[in-house]
């Protein structure tokens, strides 16, 4: 039997091969190499890091904060290129997801729901 750690590797290698892949290298590549749009998206990034840290530490953020990372949102949200690259990034997203529950499958067969009795 292999061993589990190829299996993992050859995994990496189908992901860095899928289409939903490729289509997210396409369009943060895209995104990267539009100037303006570059921009924006390094800001939403930088918004969401400034946000995801204060929450880490248990800081409060305030309304203001909140309501600029609204109006982050919706700025990068209309621009054609950067939506494209969030879409695709969502789908990936998706397959790992998935990819994920399949893979942990085993544990929860072996530990069950614990709201239903094991027999």
């Amino acid at each position: 039997m292999a061993n589990l750690y190829d299996y993992a590797y050859d995994l990496e290698k189908a992901i860095r091969n899928s289409e939903e892949f490729n289509g997210l290298k396409e369009a943060y590549e895209a995104v990267m190499n539009d100037e303006a749009a570059k921009k924006m998206f390094d800001d939403f990034r930088q918004t969401q890091i400034t946000l995801q840290q204060k929450q880490m530490q248990g800081e409060e953020i305030s309304e203001e904060e909140v309501e600029q990372a609204r109006k982050v949102v919706e700025l990068v949200q209309q621009h054609p290129q950067i939506s494209k690259l969030m879409e695709e990034e969502q789908r990936l997203n998706t397959v790992i997801n998935d990819i994920s529950r399949i893979i942990t499958k085993p544990l929860e067969e072996l530990y069950g729901n614990p709201e239903e009795p094991q027999q």
